[in-house]
């Protein structure tokens, strides 16, 4: 146990490393040796337990989509409970939009990862689209649930909707980025659509 521990804290230490790198530098400064130098190992130990570049940005992903969930995990016991659904959905996409260094740093490394994948073999081999996947199901599943609890109209097709709000989030995202709009300008847009989705509708008994 304590030696998988031990695996565990050094993955999560060379992942972090990276993700100092991208940010503060940005991707095209992210190399197995930078990563190693910020991450205070040597370059032999990240190439053991990644192999290559690829790899270790994948890996990179991972960690910041799990830190991406436990921040949403965070918003959702900040809110009323039991949160409605919509607020369970406004929180997932509010944390999906670049708001802070966090999320901004995970939104840039994600397109940075995905546009260098389509030149890059070695990157295009990695599971990219896998992340956006488990949202858009997440997405959806919530919007099912809604519907089960009669805050979503029964003729919604929650799988239809969840890809269109996560078109909508990543939009927006890119546009906060290059600065074109403002986050709060950002979840007005999100407001406007979801104030229509979940628009009032009378009990299920009553139908």
């Amino acid at each position: 146990m304590p030696r998988t521990a031990d695996h565990a804290r050094r993955r999560s230490q060379i992942t972090e490393g990276l993700v100092r790198v991208a940010a503060r530098d940005g991707v095209h400064a992210v190399t197995m040796r930078a990563v190693a130098a910020e991450a205070g190992v040597s370059l032999r130990l990240v190439q053991y337990y990644f192999e290559t570049k690829g790899r270790l940005m994948f890996a990179a992903l991972r960690h910041l989509e799990q830190q991406s969930h436990e921040r949403w995990a965070a918003r959702l016991a900040a809110l009323a409970d039991p949160p409605s659904p919509r607020a369970r959905v406004e929180a997932l996409l509010a944390e999906a939009l670049p708001t802070d260094e966090a999320s901004r740093t995970f939104h840039i490394l994600w397109t940075s990862c995905a546009m260098l994948a389509m030149t890059d073999p070695d990157l295009a081999a990695q599971p990219f689209a896998e992340g956006p996947d488990r949202l858009e199901a997440q997405l959806a599943d919530l919007l099912r649930q809604a519907q089960a609890e009669g805050g979503l109209d029964e003729a919604a097709d929650p799988d239809v909707e969840a890809t269109r709000l996560l078109a909508l989030s990543h939009g927006l995202g890119t546009s906060v980025l290059v600065g074109r709009r403002t986050p709060d300008a950002a979840m007005e847009v999100l407001g406007y659509h979801l104030d229509r989705l979940f628009s009032p509708l009378k009990p299920l008994s009553s139908r």
